[in-house]
């Protein structure tokens, strides 16, 4: 087993202590003369002393103490830096359900849109949130109430600032972990709110595309690894696999942005890629879509529609943005956003509005109504039911 440098410099008595001594000092001459940081040795393996001779000028022979080292670099065990790890499994037991009378048959779907994930230190070293627990807690709750049979998520559910290639403070750094242990606990809540046969899919946005993008940039070897004989299941290093989607039974839909899920065959949900100012960003969709569609994106709330001639008359297609469930006061870094000197997120007022989207929707080639809910400061009032979050912006009970 290899010894450190220091355990070769415990005092011993005697001879004993004198030697050790010695070959600890040898060690450091020999390392100073060949330019090796002691901080990058890990061990010492082993250690030869024995005497050499060699002859001068004149053939005279002289001795000369030799030594013999083997050391082991302060990297053989694995890095010293915390490696992200899949969420630690999460078991929610169902809630008690007491869902919103209906008088009509239609089906409901929520989607449910960015909610940037994420957190960010202040000076002592204490992690808060970029994401808003308020507003999320208030989203399940809705979930309770108006129990959908399909669920969306827009995509954008992690923020991975540390894998951005915008630049960053160190306020940021070492949070993914964090964040992903949040999303697991958030897959299996959303579960147990939805109930066990509600169809959940997982858009992925341009922000959990970061991950794949920092591996293909600096660890392009990792890129895609499986599990060992495990040719179907997601790369460890991916989303799914590391909040643990599989088992929640949430689906994750790659490849943005040209992923979808169709509600039904007039309404489609996407992550979204366009960002226009002044709230016209519908209408830009509008300008290109022969169906209705619901995107995220942009963390606005906007609603615009257009009816235009078909094969069978008249048909209305709508362009409708929920907004967001991130916080919209700086602390999800953006290019309004501004740091401190510490590099601690400042207060600051985005053109962000919070909620979610449900709809009544018939299979097929059916009808369907559209409804914004909006979210503000954790409280929502829904078909004349005031629901107000449990816990307050950082996930303390109020």
């Amino acid at each position: 087993m290899a010894k450190s440098l220091d355990e070769f410099a415990v005092a011993e008595p005697g001879a004993k202590a004198q030697r050790s001594r010695k070959v600890v000092d040898t060690i450091a001459d020999l390392l100073e003369r060949n330019g090796i940081d002691p901080d990058d040795i890990g061990g010492v393996q082993k250690v030869k002393l024995y005497q050499g001779y060699y002859k001068d000028n004149e053939g005279v022979a002289h001795t000369v103490d030799m030594t013999g080292i083997s050391l082991s670099p302060s990297w053989e065990n694995g890095p010293e830096w915390p490696v992200v790890q899949p969420g630690a499994p999460v078991v929610v037991r169902p809630q008690k359900i007491t869902p919103a009378k209906r008088t009509d048959t239609l089906e409901r779907a929520m989607t449910l849109p960015d909610i940037q994930m994420g957190y960010y230190a202040d000076n002592n070293g204490k992690l808060h949130p970029s994401h808003d627990e308020a507003a999320l807690d208030v989203a399940l709750q809705l979930v309770r109430l108006i129990q959908p049979s399909i669920i969306v998520l827009h995509g954008d559910n992690a923020d991975l600032p540390e894998m951005s290639r915008y630049r960053l403070t160190p306020k940021f750094a070492r949070t993914t972990q964090a964040t992903i242990d949040r999303l697991t606990r958030f897959g299996a809540q959303l579960r147990a709110s939805a109930g066990p046969d509600c169809e959940i899919h997982w858009l992925e946005g341009n922000h959990e595309v970061r991950l794949s993008n920092y591996l293909l940039d600096n660890a392009v070897a990792a890129y895609g690894l499986k599990r060992g004989d495990a040719p179907a299941s997601w790369p460890v290093l991916s989303i799914p696999y590391l909040c643990r989607l599989d088992d929640v039974n949430i689906k994750y839909v790659p490849g943005y942005p040209a992923n979808e899920v169709w509600i039904n065959d007039r309404l489609r949900v996407v992550h979204g890629s366009h960002v226009v100012s002044n709230g016209s960003t519908a209408h830009r969709y509008l300008a290109n879509e022969r169906s209705s569609i619901v995107y995220g994106h942009i963390h606005r709330r906007e609603w615009a529609e257009r009816t235009r001639q078909s094969f069978d008359g008249p048909r209305t297609i709508l362009a409708m943005s929920p907004g967001c469930l991130a916080r919209t006061t700086g602390e999800v870094p953006s290019t309004k956003g501004g740091v401190d000197l510490d590099g601690v997120p400042i207060k600051t007022v985005e053109d962000w509005q919070q909620g979610v989207a449900v709809f009544a929707f018939e299979r097929g080639d059916g009808r369907f109504i559209p409804e914004q809910v909006p979210i503000i400061d954790g409280w929502t009032i829904y078909h004349g039911r005031e629901i107000m979050a449990a816990v307050d912006v950082y996930g303390e009970p109020v």
